[in-house]
């Protein structure tokens, strides 16, 4: 048995895990029930594989989570057996609640293309670190941004070695 606590009694803000690649899916039913969802998106830009231009292409912030509005004790049951949710986020036995306030503060970084803006601003001599790929973990320090304008050029620093590497923006984040 599910213990739903007394301020669930009310809406607020959930999130819902859904199915791989079923994030439109799970979002189009859960606003088929007027349920108000949010799903914030990033835009890229990636080079095109033969003709090497530059195309912008969206994704989700949070791939395979959206967020949704309801009353947990009335929908809670339903909205788990929706199609393209695997689950709603829970600890324990109930479900984790999302303070409007952090919705409220993703969708004012939405930009009025519908796009979520958070590129960090990087400066010459900042120390970052990559976080995806095959240099994972690999510090290093900023030096320029190139073109295409998502890539980075950074000077990799390790114990032995140094090198100039220009890589995705969106693996290279700030350390402290």
């Amino acid at each position: 048995m599910i213990e739903i606590p007394p301020e669930d009694q009310f809406s607020r803000w959930y999130v819902i895990h859904t199915k791989a690649n079923q994030e439109q899916r799970a979002g189009a039913n859960l606003q088929a029930w007027r349920i108000e969802t949010f799903a914030p998106l990033l835009k890229r830009s990636v080079v095109h594989q033969y003709t090497r231009q530059i195309i912008p292409k969206s994704e989700l912030l949070f791939p395979c989570y959206i967020f949704a509005r309801f009353q947990a004790t009335a929908l809670l049951h339903k909205i788990r057996l929706t199609r393209g949710i695997h689950s709603v986020v829970s600890f324990g036995d109930k479900p984790s609640a999302v303070d409007d306030e952090i919705i409220d503060l993703l969708k004012a970084r939405v930009e009025e293309d519908g796009f979520v803006k958070v590129e960090q601003r990087l400066k010459k001599g900042d120390k970052v670190v990559i976080n995806n790929g095959p240099l994972e973990g690999l510090n290093g320090i900023f030096e320029a941004e190139t073109k295409p304008l998502d890539r980075v050029r950074i000077l990799l620093t390790t114990v032995r070695y140094q090198a100039r590497l220009v890589i995705d923006r969106n693996i290279v984040q700030l350390t402290n």
